[in-house]
């Protein structure tokens, strides 16, 4: 059953970019505060908010995009409900194609770049920014963050600024990534150091 909230349904029809070729679908409780210069591009495929899995969920998802924020989605991506998602003023977010489950805590304010064919677990949190800044080190606070094709992050992962997860990577869960991960390894602890090389998963 599709369910879409008449609020959202007007946010989309002033929302900027482009979706000829894709389509966007906030599902459930959803709730979306978009600035009228923020930017949406679907490329292709279905970009589903808060889609619920089997039925109505409670979970409260939030969308935020500040003054020329951009989201851009390549293929079919599926968030999950309960995230609180955040792309601030000139940031961008880019999702490849995949998933992210419940409850996920994403806040960009440069970038943050997720590739195609990712698994996301529940309650896991991307942050490209300290938020404050230490005396002397202001011009490393906010840094990328870049997840590659295949990567499985595991439940109640932090993934911190600055990150690399090289392609076909697994983070275990509960892990805090502080350092780039290369690919093809399993990484866990924190904070995270690589487990094991040369892995493959499905």
């Amino acid at each position: 059953m599709l369910s879409i909230r008449i609020v959202n349904v007007l946010l989309l029809l002033r929302l900027r970019g482009n979706r000829s070729q894709g389509l966007f679908i906030p599902q459930g409780k959803c709730y979306l505060g978009i600035h009228p210069n923020a930017q949406l591009h679907v490329e292709k495929g279905v970009f589903f908010l808060s889609k619920f899995m089997r039925k109505p969920e409670p979970y409260v998802g939030v969308l935020k995009m500040g003054d020329a924020a951009t989201l851009k989605v390549e293929d079919d991506f599926i968030i999950y409900p309960g995230h609180h998602i955040v792309v601030m003023e000139n940031a961008t977010l880019r999702l490849g194609s995949g998933y992210i489950n419940r409850n996920a805590r994403i806040h960009c304010f440069q970038e943050i770049v997720i590739g195609k064919g990712v698994a996301i677990s529940e309650h896991v949190t991307l942050w490209d920014t300290d938020a404050h800044a230490i005396v002397g080190k202001e011009s490393t606070m906010t840094q990328p963050i870049r997840i590659g094709d295949h990567v499985w992050i595991g439940a109640n992962v932090t993934i911190l600024k600055g990150v690399t997860i090289g392609e076909g990577a697994v983070i275990a869960a509960g892990s805090v990534v502080t350092r780039s991960i290369p690919p093809y390894c399993l990484a866990g602890g924190v904070p995270a150091k690589v487990i094991q090389e040369n892995i493959q998963w499905k």
